[in-house]
Order: structure tokens, then C-alpha cells, then sequence
């Protein structure tokens, strides 16, 4: 794909991995219209950003989000926004599992649909899902954030190929631990603990721009993590005993059970 010229709304442009992707994109010659809860002023001075205020838990303003994508001719779409969950399971709040998966999974199922329309009449156009290796892997601590990831993946994997006759590419972006904000102290610990390798926002970044570019239908980021999601697919139970020390990590802590 040449990035130069294209227009791409970015949902999450304002956190540690959005910024690091707007740049990157911005650096590319792309156009980006951002996605912020938050007013945010367009600088009449720079055409290469531009943003449309909404909250994507909330219908009205992904069908207004939607509209002003449209009218500004937005041909790639790249899934960024999301918001954590980290801790034991059993003390998660309810509430808590299901703003995650209004955000990571519901918010971008409903804005792909609400621009369906508008990106198959496009000459060539793309959706990129940006998921996570706790996706693909199964990982003590993270089940209500995995399983939201997990569904992204499917939805992606399934609208890739339902969508092979048209004009729309679907793509899938599989990072894993960041160094943003987005981590709590409580999970930073746990990656330490654990041994958890982790990435800077701009790695992240540059794999957008590589996916982008190579037309691939999936890049996942790291190793191992790349291994172990072949792995987890093909041997699933066999590799549970392997987790052991994620699982006493996650116990370990003075505060198991207290999510982010």
C-alpha cells in the first residue's frame, strides 16, 4: 500500500501507541483524522491531521464519527483504541469486563459496519485491527482483556476472508507489552516478574507502517511471542505448565486481585 496521499482514521490517538502511529503515519505523508473523547483543535495550518471529537462506547457518536470520516474520504482504518484490565479474574469487576469489551471488541465492530459502505466504493481500502498477543495466548491475569483480543482476532481473521472478492483488505496488528501509561504499576510488576519482554510505542509503530505497506494479513510483534502464538495454536494444553509462573506471579502479589 503507498501510505503517501492515503487518509486514515485512527481510533486511540491520543494514548502512548496512538501518538506514536499518528506521527508515524504523518511521517509517511498519510493524512490522519484522530478520534478523541477530549475537544481537540484542528490546525488549519497543518492538512495532516485533523480530528472528530466522540466517545466510541456510545452509538450516536460512532454513526457521527462514522459520517465525518465519510465525508472527509477516509481509506484506511486502523483500530488502536482500547482499555486494560489486569488482575485475578474472580475479583474483576463485572462492570469493568464489560467496558472492555465495549471498547476493544463492540466499539470497533460497530464503526467497521456503520463504514463498510463507504470503503467498498473506494478504489482500494483497508481495516487494520489492532489486537494483542494475549489475543492469540492465553495468560493468567489478563482472561477479560485476552478474551476482548481474542475476539477482535476472529472478527478480523472472518472479515478478511468474507471480504476477499471487494475492495476492502482486512489486516491484523498483534503487539505485545508496551511501555505506555496504559500498564499499572500492579502489571508492570508482573511483566518483571514474569520476564515479559516489552516494546517502545514506536516499535509498535513502525510495525503499523510495515503492515501497511506489505498488504500482509497479519504481523505480530516479538519473540518469542511470535513462536508462542504458533505454538499456542497448534498445541493449546500442552503449553499450560508453561504458565505456572505467570500464574504464581500474578498470586504473588499483596494485592492480587485489584484491577487496573
Amino acid at each position: 500500500m503507498r501510505l503517501s496521499g492515503s487518509r486514515v482514521l485512527l481510533t486511540g490517538a491520543t494514548g502512548g501507541i496512538g501518538q506514536a502511529m499518528r506521527q508515524a503515519l504523518r511521517q509517511q505523508g498519510a493524512r490522519v483524522l484522530g478520534v478523541a473523547r477530549a475537544p481537540l483543535a484542528n490546525e488549519d495550518t497543518d492538512t495532516s491531521m485533523r480530528w472528530v471529537q466522540g466517545d466510541l462506547r456510545q452509538p450516536q457518536d460512532i454513526a457521527r464519527i462514522a459520517q465525518a470520516a465519510v465525508a472527509w474520504g477516509v481509506d484506511t482504518v486502523v483500530h488502536a483504541a482500547g482499555v486494560p484490565a489486569f488482575g485475578a479474574f474472580e475479583d474483576l469487576p463485572p462492570e469493568q469486563a464489560a467496558a472492555v469489551l465495549q471498547l476493544n471488541l463492540w466499539s470497533p465492530i460497530a464503526l467497521t459496519q456503520a463504514l463498510l459502505p463507504h470503503l467498498k466504493q473506494m478504489p482500494a481500502s483497508r481495516v487494520v485491527f489492532v489486537g494483542s498477543a494475549l489475543g492469540r495466548i492465553g495468560v493468567p491475569g489478563s482472561a477479560v482483556y485476552g478474551a476482548s483480543k481474542a475476539g477482535l482476532h476472529r472478527l478480523a481473521e472472518a472479515l478478511r476472508r468474507e471480504l476477499g472478492g471487494t475492495r476492502v483488505a482486512v489486516q491484523w496488528l498483534g503487539p505485545r507489552a508496551t511501555r505506555t501509561a496504559f500498564n499499572s504499576a500492579q502489571n508492570e510488576a508482573f511483566n518483571r516478574a514474569t520476564g515479559s519482554a516489552s516494546d517502545t510505542p514506536e516499535v509498535v509503530a513502525r510495525a503499523l507502517i510495515d503492515l501497511l505497506r506489505s498488504g500482509a494479513a497479519e504481523r505480530h510483534i516479538g519473540f518469542p511471542e511470535r513462536l508462542a502464538v504458533r505454538a499456542n495454536g497448534a498445541l493449546g494444553p500442552l503449553l499450560d505448565a508453561g504458565f505456572r509462573k505467570h500464574r504464581d506471579a500474578l498470586f504473588a502479589s499483596p494485592n492480587p486481585g485489584v484491577p487496573t
